[in-house]
């Protein structure tokens, strides 16, 4: 079988991660975030009177709308794999001692 010229090979190194694990990061990312917004209201509720309530209360209102976005933001791309590029200089894998190319 050959392969037409300038028709690039599919390299699954830079296939994108699964759907399941993209989910599963968006989850983790929104509950740690809203996580520490309800430690935030905790903490106003908590600690009246002093000035840090301001910053408590400025996080607690301000996180979910960050949490939203980061939760809805689409995965980074992975990593750049191995460099697994045609090389004709390159030769493939035998047996000891057998020259695979004639």
């Amino acid at each position: 079988m050959r392969r037409r010229r300038g028709q690039d090979p599919v390299n699954i190194t830079t296939a994108s991660r699964p759907r399941s694990e993209d989910i599963r990061g968006r989850e983790r990312r929104y509950l740690v975030s809203m996580g520490i917004r309800t430690v935030c209201f905790l903490l106003v509720l908590v600690t009246r009177g002093h000035w840090f309530v301001w910053v408590f209360l400025a996080a607690a209102l301000i996180l979910p709308y960050v949490a939203v976005v980061m939760a809805n933001a689409g995965s980074s791309a992975d990593p750049a794999g191995p460099d697994n590029s045609y090389d004709p200089s390159r030769k493939a894998l035998g047996a000891p001692g057998v020259d695979p190319l004639p």
